[in-house]
């Protein structure tokens, strides 16, 4: 449940003085009782006892961003916590009673996001589900961690709104970029963050907003891709797809459509992800293509169903359309919530995406129930 705010009154405070005197404590008793409040506390008129408020929205207004080099929150350094194979373990003994958490969102694809250096969160698979929810939760596509690293600036870790791990998530990554570079986690504009499926490379396009340095667009070098098959044809929801099987350090299937509007994308979708040929499941791209420099594509992801965009998915069509001769080297992928630029680089063989992330709000929550 979101924290509430509470105030204590001057009433208050003279009972308490009037007991300090009547113990003995003599002229010292104000003394006392100023070290006996909680830090940070103002008293204020009213009934006498601590009286609480609600309030009726846990977000902030942001016009403009957090000043660049002030974080918010000290930042000790603090192994990340849990058991990825390229991630430092770590036990943490004790938990937060509030989470400070952000909202951010890459065209679409929100995710909420935790420096998990200054809030360790135990069970980040029931968390993600219990804030996830749109009603009872926050409400998101799923829970991204934040933290330290021994093979690069930062590691990411993500869960998926149905508890499961992601390996990569492309719109995360920017917003992880965003998120440290705002925060003063760092003022390099060249980064590396270490995932699941290996170290990835950002770069921040910055610029000056309000007197500061604000992150506008991120590019995130996401590696060199598998073409696993170019013409895969599989029965599924009663029908037949042919599409490609792309691995972009998560897997995707990418199905070329005339007509989107055709595509049911819930039912197809679920039923593709759960496909026998994909054990592990997999992430499904439904691609109309434009012309050489456009695509227009719906996703449904693994873990998290239909979402808005899908940063790895985009990746992938550019790869598909690639391969099958659809389009050139860089193309715009249109998506629900917005843009991205796919260039796949030929003196490296690698994927360049480039694409904004912003922040929607700011907040504190409790960890949910074991």
């Amino acid at each position: 449940m979101y924290t509430t705010l509470c105030s204590y009154d001057s009433n208050a405070l003279l009972i308490l003085f009037r007991e300090l005197k009547i113990a003995g404590d003599g002229d010292n008793a104000s003394g006392h009782a100023a070290r006996r409040l909680p830090a940070n506390v103002l008293p204020v008129s009213g009934a006498s006892r601590p009286t609480c408020h609600r309030p009726s929205d846990t977000r902030t207004a942001h016009t403009c961003p957090a000043t660049p080099g002030i974080p918010p929150f000290p930042h000790p350094s603090t192994p990340l916590p849990g058991s990825a194979p390229h991630i430092s373990n770590h036990t943490y003994h004790h938990m937060s009673t509030t989470i400070r958490f952000t909202k951010m969102q890459g065209i679409g694809n929100d995710y909420i996001y935790v420096d998990t250096a200054r809030y360790p969160i135990d069970n980040p698979a029931q968390t993600a589900i219990a804030w996830s929810r749109p009603h009872t939760g926050i409400g998101a596509d799923g829970l991204v961690l934040i933290g330290p690293s021994d093979k690069a600036d930062f590691s990411m870790r993500i869960f998926n709104a149905d508890g499961s791990e992601a390996r990569m998530c492309g719109n995360a990554s920017r917003c992880v970029g965003k998120y440290v570079f705002e925060k003063g986690l760092t003022r390099k504009t060249d980064l590396t963050l270490e995932t699941l499926s290996g170290i990835k490379r950002l770069h921040l396009h910055t610029r000056a907003a309000c007197g500061q340095e604000v992150v506008e667009q991120v590019t995130v070098d996401m590696g060199v891709p598998r073409l696993l098959h170019e013409s895969l044809t599989l029965e599924a929801n009663g029908k037949q797809f042919t599409g490609t099987a792309v691995d972009m350090g998560n897997p995707h299937f990418v199905v070329f459509a005339d007509d989107l509007d055709s595509i049911d994308l819930a039912k197809d979708g679920r039923a593709l992800e759960h496909h026998p040929a994909f054990p592990d499941r997999s992430n499904i791209e439904f691609v109309h293509v434009a012309n050489r420099h456009e695509a227009e594509m719906h996703v449904w992801e693994r873990g998290s169903g239909i979402t808005q965009a899908c940063g790895t998915g985009a990746c992938a069509s550019q790869v598909a359309t690639f391969h099958a001769g659809l389009t050139g080297r860089e193309a715009t992928v249109h998506m629900p919530g917005g843009d991205l630029t796919i260039r796949l680089d030929e003196s490296t063989g690698h994927v360049l995406m480039t694409g904004g992330a912003e922040t929607v709000f700011e907040g504190e929550i409790q960890p949910p129930t074991p």
